[in-house]
């Protein structure tokens, strides 16, 4: 008998191999990346890495960068863990000139968050005129307004106890 594979046994090995490795990228999506993130320094300062571990902390993180991919202008993310009156663990906050592009950032952030953690907000609100939209992910909040809707309601003036995370896209 030769150990050469026939036709049928080779493409019987190709499905098993793509069952493995869609499940190594399933289990990938499951369990949080380590996302190293620069932060700004002056000139005298060494640069600094920070390692994201925590998968909520890294959800606010994925939906900033989907912010980013869409030209969001001032991203912030808020941490809200140590505010006793806090409804999230996080706030993703960033505004946009027009209604077009506040759908295109809120577009973004969904996609972005699906690739990087497979997660679909919980609730949207504001879609149909895209002055404010609100996307919850339960433990992080994505605020995407028009620049006057963010001056008026200054959510950041809200909640000032709140730690401001550095983010930089990449």
């Amino acid at each position: 008998m030769s150990t050469e594979k026939t036709p049928a046994k080779k493409v019987a090995a190709k499905k098993v191999a793509k069952k493995v490795a869609a499940k190594k990228v399933s289990l990938k999506k499951i369990a949080p990346k380590k996302v190293i993130i620069k932060k700004e320094t002056t000139k005298k300062e060494t640069k600094s890495k920070q390692v994201i571990t925590d998968p909520t902390e890294y959800l606010a993180w994925a939906i900033a960068q989907g912010m980013f991919e869409r030209k969001a202008e001032d991203i912030k993310i808020l941490d809200m863990r140590n505010v006793k009156s806090a409804s999230t663990d996080f706030f993703v906050i960033s505004h946009a000139e027009s209604d077009k592009q506040v759908e295109a950032i809120a577009r973004s952030v969904d996609e972005e968050v699906k690739k990087l953690t497979g997660e679909m907000p919980w609730h949207r609100e504001g879609m149909e005129n895209n002055e404010w939209v609100l996307l919850d992910y339960f433990n992080v909040v994505a605020h995407v307004f028009q620049r006057e809707k963010r001056e008026f309601y200054a959510v950041e003036e809200l909640w000032g106890d709140a730690i401001q995370v550095e983010f930089i896209g990449k």
